[in-house]
């Protein structure tokens, strides 16, 4: 995001965009939720994280609806309480995903998400009984809800590999490639999100007052505490993610270029729990899954852009980051 904990307006006219169906919005409920009505049709505008989460829980107040009167059923007020408390009482991570997705399938009607886990992937996808694909955002709502939750089950950020949309493009992005993954795919035959597996092994241990705490704290908290940061780490991620790795400049080249001594840089990313090397790496990881996405790549050739002396190389690489080869990743992800 281009600042910290913020939520870009368009996200807010999206809010509405449901639940004032006259098309006025509401000023006295902006206003209680300490959003500035004068600023929502400025394209650049944004709200903080907090004012955000305070027009969600107004709104789903206003509805009894904790999903925005996006769906004929929706989930009523304390639907995300009830699968919160349900997921935490699992033994794993996969039985607790397994147990919230299936209250939201029984919840929503539009909308109904199975885990599949295939080796070393899994994935979950919304099976769409309605043949028409939902605007982007009422799937990054669902995906907020999900991906929050069992972040918060496992106490740290599950990394998201590559999300799949059925629908077109929306005109910002920028939003959900920081909460989610750079790798965003539109109008594909299947909405669904892709982890690493072994995430799904890991155990539950949320108490009753981590319950409550989260509780108290949502949807703010889902947010911004399990995004990617917006820092330095992102800055020169954006940077190095317009450059083919052969291009990538060594860590003292892009010290000058920000404007810092080397052991500045390091010691910044260091602040940030990161370090160069793990950047161009993570980035690797992203564009390989990406130009994977694409089946007239050839492996050799892939192997070659990102920087690999040979194609095993590339695959040893694949495997250490996913326990898998590419091969078989291609295979899943191509699947209609």
């Amino acid at each position: 995001m281009s600042e910290k904990d913020t939520i870009s307006m368009q996200l807010v006219r999206e809010a509405l965009l449901q639940t004032c169906p006259a098309g006025e919005p509401d000023a006295g409920l902006l206003a209680q939720a300490g959003i500035d009505i004068g600023q929502l049709d400025q394209a650049d505008a944004r709200v903080s994280a907090e004012a955000y989460s305070r027009l969600w829980r107004l709104l789903a107040q206003r509805c009894n609806d904790e999903f925005f009167a996006m769906d004929p059923r929706g989930l009523r007020t304390g639907s995300l309480a009830f699968l919160c408390r349900a997921s935490m009482a699992q033994p794993t991570l996969q039985a607790s995903l397994e147990t919230a997705l299936a209250f939201l399938s029984l919840m929503l009607q539009d909308l109904q998400p199975v885990l599949v886990r295939q080796k070393s992937l899994a994935e979950i996808v919304i099976v769409e009984p309605n043949a028409q694909p939902r605007r982007a955002f009422t799937y990054f709502t669902f995906w907020m809800i999900v991906h929050g939750v069992a972040c918060w089950l496992a106490g740290r950020r599950i990394p998201i590999l590559a999300i799949d949309l059925r629908c077109a493009e929306p005109l910002f992005c920028d939003d959900y490639r920081v909460m989610f993954s750079e790798n965003l795919q539109f109008e594909r035959p299947l909405t669904r999100m892709i982890i690493a597996g072994d995430c799904l092994d890991m155990p539950m241990r949320r108490s009753e007052d981590e319950l409550q705490r989260f509780l108290a704290e949502a949807p703010g908290n889902i947010l911004v505490k399990y995004r990617d940061p917006n820092s330095l780490a992102r800055r020169i991620r954006q940077t190095l993610s317009q450059q083919t790795p052969s291009q990538w400049p060594a860590a003292e080249q892009l010290a000058a270029t920000l404007c810092m001594s080397a052991s500045t840089l390091r010691r910044r990313l260091s602040e940030e729990g990161q370090n160069y090397q793990a950047l161009k790496d993570s980035i690797r990881r992203e564009l390989a899954i990406a130009w994977l996405a694409q089946p007239q790549l050839g492996l050799g050739e892939i192997a070659e852009r990102l920087g690999f002396a040979d194609s095993s190389s590339f695959y040893k690489a694949f495997r250490k980051w996913f326990g898998c080869n590419p091969g078989h990743y291609r295979s899943v992800f191509l699947q209609v």
